[in-house]
């Protein structure tokens, strides 16, 4: 008979409990233990205790429950496909799933399963009723939309994750009628942040798909890394264990009835296995409404890994957040480039003989106004941070310096403040809308059959470009000049001098030429700009679906070089603002530079997990920024081919890119209908600008950094005042936007209070816009019938 073990004494010891207690809160993830302190705070004795019993044994999850045979034969019998349709299952009603199987035969291979089994721990298959997240997303959705107003848009992010693997779980059971049902009731709710990852996911319908597929793959694998307050963590905490709101009990009624139960069980599932809370200290009022997603998503693959020395190994780290890895990197030089000591000499004697001829003494110090000094706290690179160009400057380089000042003298100053504090409509309106807001050229494409990808403005707009679907380019003079190439019979002896090239060049011509060389679609065109608005330019940059980059003369109009090396179509090209490099964006998920008398590449900058859709160069040459179809966007160091900036927070494909003139500021946008902009220095995003009611196709600056235009595929150019706090606005009447009923889904209310004005075209998609060194806005597109849309 064994002796009872005596009790410990409270006043010599630690009871055997405390130490086990104290062991499980040690072992507990972070997760768990602000739930056990939300339980303790409570007073939830018994429900901490059980919390505390499932980590001691090493599962959270209750992993008691058992599947009988006939169960697990429902749960695997949905995965059986007809021959003639594999979309399709053979058994769509579980419950007959037995007597189906007996008249089909029961192949003795699954009698033998069935035999063999018996009673199994499968908590992965116990629910086999598809109801249950049904009911459980329909409960959580509507209590996160009847929770208070500063809540919402921290609760609102869980919401996509959530639904994103309910809708991969059914469809890797196997329940596709119950997977597309569930699709159809909940996505539109999400659609309007979310559209193209939605559209993605309703795709896949096999649990092959599941498992080939890149996406669900990091869904699976990957935890969705969602941030909260403290206080808002504690009000869901509450509603999924108590099934109430606490502070705020919303609209849903928590889990009732057996179907409820099952609903809670499969939502905490998740949020248990595939959720990483970031619980911040700040209060929910203190940060803004748009600041809740940027540290939201599945940010482990994003963000890049730092690299560590020690001693004389190197060692990667992950980095938690878009802001610490930005932080690491450090200080960034965003001034403008300097100017060698002769080429300013130079410039300043041209403008004072100039000065004399148009009597004007104080013109020669209007250089200052072409480089304004840099702004407090920018740094500007010295020359020999530069990237390796020519030690002495040409001609075309001083016809460049000096057109900057004379630019700079005649620029249009646009004052977008002014709009801020007048009414519209009237006459004072009027006048703040002639100083704030730009004049606008459009150039319409007509009877396009195949569509235009892109179009491109010279830099002294005397030309535009056109790529084409059909694989060609199509020059035009916007001038009315024609366009006439060097004859190809020309001798090179017969050179003599510059007067007799223009001998020697085709006596026939006509307005507009066509190029022809790239074998499938044109993406992207770019002109050179080493002789920016002083002269016409020389050459051309193309980007092509044959995996190729072409640089064409527009002396000869011909092609010169190919440049090979992307395995995938290129979506973009860019020249640097030096005019000797340029860099390539391409499917292959890799960012190039290229010099333009080298054939292969200079660098290669890997890191995006999709494609690199567009490239932008910084005013200085020194880095490059790259959108992605992995909703991020990275400047790099062009140099040292190194990330040093990531920017996370837009919710679908990026397709444009601008860098502000000034250096200092980085615009994006691209499915999500969304336009953010990011300060370069820190790498935060400032503000988010909202209103356009489809995909933007493209951004530009002012010169002077003050005002952003974009166009995109809702027929319309919108200008940005990018100084101003931002912030949602309500409806306004400024008579701009009379074709609002040719565009369903345009909601007025959706827009930021920053949106200076709306210009409407009657049905071009605008794929350029450009902003001349004087303040006159080019943009171009191409008609869409009425048919074709």
């Amino acid at each position: 008979m064994s002796t009872p073990t005596p009790a410990a004494s409270s006043s010599g010891g630690v009871s055997p409990a405390n130490v086990s207690t104290q062991d499980a809160i040690q072992n507990a993830s972070t997760t768990d233990r602000l739930v056990l302190e939300y339980l303790r705070a409570r007073g939830h004795k018994s429900a901490e205790a059980a919390l505390l019993e499932a980590i001691d044994n090493g599962t959270t999850e209750d992993a008691g429950k058992t599947v009988s045979s006939d169960e697990l034969v429902k749960g695997l019998a949905v995965y059986a496909q007809k021959p003639s349709r594999p979309g399709d299952n053979v058994l769509k009603d579980n419950a007959s799933v037995l007597q189906e199987l007996t008249t089909m035969g029961n192949p003795p291979s699954i009698q033998n399963l069935i035999a063999s089994l018996g009673t199994v721990g499968a908590e992965e298959i116990l629910n086999v009723d598809p109801t249950d997240k049904q009911e459980g997303f329909r409960e959580l959705e509507s209590w996160v939309e009847g929770s208070l107003d500063m809540y919402k848009p921290e609760f609102r992010p869980i919401l996509y994750p959530i639904f994103c693997h309910f809708y991969l779980d059914l469809i890797q059971r196997g329940f596709k009628e119950a997977a597309l049902r569930f699709y159809s009731t909940f996505a539109p709710s999400l659609a309007p942040n979310h559209n193209s990852t939605l559209h993605h996911l309703s795709t896949l319908l096999l649990p092959s798909h599941v498992q080939n597929d890149p996406l669900a793959q990091r869904f699976l694998n990957e935890k969705y890394i969602i941030r909260m307050s403290r206080s808002g963590f504690s009000l869901l905490v509450g509603w999924l264990t108590e099934c109430v709101g606490g502070e705020a009990l919303g609209a849903g009624e928590g889990f009732s009835g057996e179907i409820g139960r099952r609903g809670r069980e499969s939502v905490m599932r998740v949020v248990n296995n595939h959720l990483r809370f970031d619980v911040t200290s700040a209060s929910t009022t203190v940060v803004s409404p748009n600041a809740w997603e940027e540290s939201t998503g599945l940010l482990s693959s994003l963000i890049p890994k730092t690299t560590q020395a020690a001693g004389t190994s190197t060692a990667t780290s992950t980095v938690p957040n878009p802001n610490t890895f930005n932080t690491s990197k450090g200080e960034l030089k965003l001034g403008l480039p300097p100017i060698s000591d002769d080429l300013r000499a130079e410039t300043e004697r041209v403008l004072r003989e100039q000065a004399m001829l148009d009597r004007d003494p104080n013109a020669q110090y209007d250089i200052h106004f072409a480089r304004p000094p840099a702004a407090p706290g920018v740094v500007s690179p010295t020359e020999g941070d530069m990237l390796p160009h020519p030690a002495s400057f040409k001609t075309i380089d001083l016809q460049r310096e000096v057109e900057k000042v004379r630019d700079a003298r005649k620029r249009i100053r646009l004052e977008p403040s002014a709009l801020s504090s007048v009414d519209l409509n009237s006459v004072q309106g009027g006048a703040a809308r002639a100083r704030a807001l730009p004049s606008i050229c459009a150039y319409t494409l007509q009877d396009v059959g195949e569509g235009a990808p892109c179009c491109v403005f010279s830099p002294d707009i005397s030309l535009m470009a056109a790529g084409f679907s059909e694989s060609y380019i199509r020059l035009w003079s916007l001038k009315g000049e024609k366009l006439r190439g060097l004859r190809n019979d020309v001798s090179p002896d017969s050179v003599k001098d510059s007067s007799s090239i223009s001998k020697l060049r085709e006596k026939e011509g006509t307005t507009t030429r066509k190029l022809i060389g790239h074998s499938g679609p044109v993406y992207s065109l770019s002109f050179d700009p080493l002789g920016g608005s002083a002269v016409p330019p020389r050459y051309l940059l193309s980007s092509s679906a044959d995996a190729t980059a072409r640089l064409w003369s527009l002396d000869t109009m011909t092609n010169v070089v190919a440049y090979r090396g992307h395995q995938n179509p290129v979506w973009d090209v860019q020249w640097s603002p030096m005019g000797i490099y340029f860099a390539t964006a391409s499917r292959d998920r890799t960012a190039r530079l290229w010099s333009a008398d080298r054939t292969s590449c200079l660098r290669i900058y890997a890191g995006h997990l999709s494609d690199v859709d567009c490239v932008r160069f910084h005013p200085n040459s020194l880095y490059l920024a790259t959108g992605s179809s992995d909703w991020t966007a990275r400047l790099w160091d062009v140099q040292r081919g190194t990330c040093v900036r990531v920017f996370i927070g837009h919710q679908g494909t990026l397709s444009t890119l601008a860098i502000s003139p000034d250096g200092r500021y980085l615009a994006s946008a691209g499915e999500d209908l969304a336009i953010n902009l990011w300060d370069l220095g820190s790498g935060k995003r400032i503000k988010k600008m909202t209103g356009h009611a489809a995909s933007v196709y493209s951004l530009a600056f002012s010169a002077e950094s003050s005002m952003l235009v974009s166009g995109g595929a809702d027929w319309t150019v919108r200008c940005w005042d990018v100084k101003s706090a931002g912030g949602q606005s309500q409806a306004r009447e400024n008579g701009t936007d009379e074709n609002s009923a040719l565009r369903p889904g345009d909601d007025e209310n959706s827009e930021s209070s920053d949106l200076l004005a709306t210009f409407p075209t009657k049905r071009t998609p605008i794929t350029q816009v450009h902003f001349t060194p004087r303040n006159l806005c080019l943009v171009a597109g191409n008609y869409l019938a009425p048919d074709s849309r």
